[in-house]
């Protein structure tokens, strides 16, 4: 019977852990890259329907010929200053682990292009947040394309029959768990 035990609370704490998946966040989708958005706002507006937590991770894809991200304080935010970064990325396909919680603050390093509304602004919560998220439109579907708008409507909900499951998963796990130890 010990034994018995022993293998339920290990397959819970493994089904819990589980739970604590890191995300990752393309700023822009797969088909579009960081460039310059159509309205100013566009990638803070992305940002403010998204929630981060720490683990989770950013991925920005650009020309490096032709872009880069830089990470900035709050003031050279706000001023598109590149001149004092906290952090630099050129490689095309930056991947920026969020390992601390707070405000982060990223620009365009291509000149001009921070005035027209390349960057943004992400709080990260620190982990006892819990990891809930509406689906936000990404901002590519607020990037002109040749010099038009369009509005499509906005991606569906990610709550998918998978949540269902995960969250089917813990609560089975956890019954479990009771009845193993009683």
């Amino acid at each position: 019977m010990d034994m018995c035990k022993a293998v339920v609370l290990s397959l819970a704490l493994v089904c819990l852990m589980s739970f604590s998946e890191a995300r990752e966040f393309h700023v822009v989708d797969d088909k579009a890259s960081w460039q310059i958005p159509s309205f100013p706002d566009a990638y803070d507006k992305w940002a403010q329907k998204n929630r981060f937590v720490i683990g989770d991770s950013i991925v920005f894809k650009y020309d490096r010929k032709l872009d880069s991200v830089v990470e900035v304080s709050e003031a050279d935010y706000k001023t598109c200053s590149r001149l004092h970064p906290v952090k630099s990325y050129d490689d095309g396909n930056t991947r920026i682990a969020l390992d601390k919680s707070g405000p982060h603050f990223l620009i365009s390093g291509a000149d001009g292009h921070c005035e027209k509304g390349q960057k943004l602004e992400i709080r990260v919560l620190s982990a006892h947040h819990h990891h809930h998220h509406a689906a936000a439109p990404s901002p590519s579907s607020l990037i002109a394309r040749n010099g038009s708008h369009h509005a499509p409507a906005p991606a569906p909900a990610h709550h998918s029959g998978a949540a269902m499951l995960r969250a089917g998963v813990f609560v089975g796990t956890a019954a479990a768990l009771v009845f193993a130890l009683v």
